[in-house]
């Protein structure tokens, strides 16, 4: 329990000191000059996400850490699950990036390159445990909505060709099998229970992952 308040304190540390770069430190309501609405009001979103928890997450506070009107996040993204759910959708966009940046890294090999996803599963877990628990565990947002729907299938389908590649006799239990491994690691690690991985060095610890992960790959 210890572990985990320390590593919520730290992340959070972390949300705070890039929102007050972002300017979007709560505050009374002023006039708005970011240009991108919409894009300032997700990215407050997940800063309120992170700071407050799900429970917590209204409209109004994200207006106040925005620096806009109470009226603007309603205008644009009806209540607080309409925005948790637009937030959704960003969120695999932005978990199916990175892990598309790790598999560009690895080459074409389809070992190496879903092996680079899943530590790039892990790594987006890690580093943004609010907005992972969001798109995989939340149940304020709306999962038939059409936006959050075609970003979570394009990142299913992304998981299901990279498992697929590896071997002329992967099928759809390979896929499941691959996914509930690395997602099970993803998981286990933002809830700090798997001390004797996170007490590792950075490579000591990605050496580790990469000889669990091979054990459900086909």
């Amino acid at each position: 329990m210890r572990a985990a308040a320390v590593k919520k304190n730290l992340y959070t540390d972390k949300i705070e000191r890039y929102s007050k770069v972002m300017d979007m430190e709560p505050g009374p309501a002023k006039p708005y000059h970011h240009g991108d609405l919409r894009s300032a009001l997700l990215a407050a979103a997940e800063t309120e996400l992170a700071m407050r928890g799900v429970e917590a997450f209204s409209l109004r506070q994200v207006a106040r850490r925005a620096g806009v009107s109470h009226a603007a996040p309603a205008h644009h993204f009806g209540d607080a699950a309409g925005l948790l759910t637009a937030l959704a959708a960003h969120g695999y966009r932005a978990f199916q990036q990175v892990l598309d940046d790790r598999m560009a890294q690895a080459g074409h090999d389809p070992r190496a390159r879903q092996m680079a996803a899943g530590l790039g599963y892990i790594s987006f877990a890690t580093a943004r445990p609010a907005l992972f628990r969001l798109i995989f565990g939340s149940d304020r947002i709306d999962f038939a909505d059409p936006d959050l729907v075609a970003a979570a299938s394009h990142a299913f389908s992304r998981l299901e060709a990279g498992v697929m590649a590896l071997s002329a006799e992967a099928g759809p239990a390979d896929v499941v099998a691959v996914w509930a491994m690395v997602h099970g690691l993803a998981d286990l690690m933002v809830g700090c229970r798997l001390k004797g991985l996170q007490d590792l060095s950075p490579d000591q610890r990605d050496a580790a992952l990469r000889h669990i992960l091979a054990r459900s790959m086909p």
